[in-house]
């Protein structure tokens, strides 16, 4: 009787989960759709349907010129950045999350988003703009990994506690590489560059930015998505995954790579935007259990929505665009305490 009772319960609970996944897919096509046509130049809905279409197949064109330039190199951009970075950081935190077996860890943890300011911050100082400073903290973040893990195979001790202690001195170091930088930075225009790409940002966002990231992330996404079952035997234990047939250390590493290279991608082209990849995958445990099956998918769908609401509000609110990475940061900290301070069991 207990087990049907226990059946019953768990077949209610999958379904409660993939309903969620649902109306969360439904709300973050919503917010994307919504967010075409907003802004201080509008958008007539059948125009933003239209000026798509034609595309594909040639129409009368009901638009101007200046609003088709609108559209596909500014408000379109911008809004498939935002997924596709929201949805990714999301992701990575989560599988970091169940990696890691720590409900406080998110994709900056081995230093990635450290080691990009600063390989972006030495672009910058060097002189470089636009792709060459994406490209140089794409580089530096995926270093800046290398050496932790090279770093803490090399230490003895709990393997994944020398890890995590190994990305938090290789982060500070590169935390005061930064600090270096921005010391001796040109205050009339380098520092003033570093500054607000250590904000994060999606204002300058350009389709060839969106189609160089896009391969790296799907790639990075698809592996933590197939992996995902994997990932909840991960979270019982090496000595349980073996008992199971998984080589435990074998996904990890794998894991640990897909995140760490959309992680790079990311912070690469938008700057360091925090908290997302902490906050996104909390709600989501919240709302559909701690099953990676669900958290997964549950976890890309919220990120997207929320990072994309998230940088409407930073791009309406006031007449200066406020840099993303300040907003998600209003919201993550707040909730942070939350967690940290709750009598429940994280």
């Amino acid at each position: 009787m207990e087990t049907n009772e226990r059946c019953l319960e768990k077949s209610y609970s999958s379904r409660r989960a993939d309903l969620i996944i649902l109306v969360l897919a439904v709300l973050a096509v919503a917010i994307a759709a919504i967010s075409l046509l907003l802004g201080r130049y509008p958008i007539d809905p059948a125009q933003a349907v239209a000026m798509i279409v034609d595309r594909f197949v040639p129409l009368d064109p009901t638009w101007t010129d200046q609003q088709h330039t609108l559209f596909f190199n500014v408000r379109l951009p911008r809004i498939l950045l935002a997924l596709m970075v929201g949805c990714c950081l999301s992701v990575a935190g989560a599988a970091y999350q169940g990696t890691f077996q720590n409900p406080l860890v998110s994709p900056d943890i081995l230093g990635a988003s450290q080691g990009a300011a600063f390989g972006a911050a030495l672009a910058i100082l060097a002189g470089f703009t636009g792709a060459m400073v994406s490209l140089s903290a794409f580089c530096f973040a995926l270093f800046t990994v290398f050496l932790v893990l090279l770093i803490s195979a090399r230490a003895k001790g709990n393997h994944m506690m020398v890890v995590v202690l190994a990305g938090v001195m290789v982060s500070s170091l590169f935390q005061a590489g930064v600090s270096y930088a921005k010391l001796v930075a040109d205050p009339t225009d380098e520092l003033a560059d570093i500054t607000y790409w250590l904000m994060g940002s999606i204002t300058g966002a350009k389709m060839d930015q969106v189609v160089t990231v896009f391969p790296i992330l799907l790639v990075g996404c698809a592996v933590l998505f197939a992996l995902r079952w994997r990932i909840n035997i991960l979270t019982m234990g090496d000595d349980e995954a073996s008992t199971m047939g998984v080589n435990a250390r074998l996904v990890r590493i794998i894991v640990i790579i897909a995140a760490t290279f959309v992680t790079a991608a990311c912070v690469s082209v938008t700057g360091m935007i925090g908290w997302v990849g902490l906050v996104i995958p909390h709600l989501c445990r919240m709302l559909v259990g701690a099953d990676y099956r669900k958290l997964i998918p549950a976890s890309m769908l919220m990120g997207a929505g929320f990072l994309l609401l998230v940088a409407d509000i930073a791009r309406l609110a006031t007449t200066a665009e406020i840099p993303i990475g300040i907003l998600t940061a209003f919201v993550g900290a707040p909730f942070f305490l939350y967690l940290i301070t709750r009598r429940k069991k994280i």
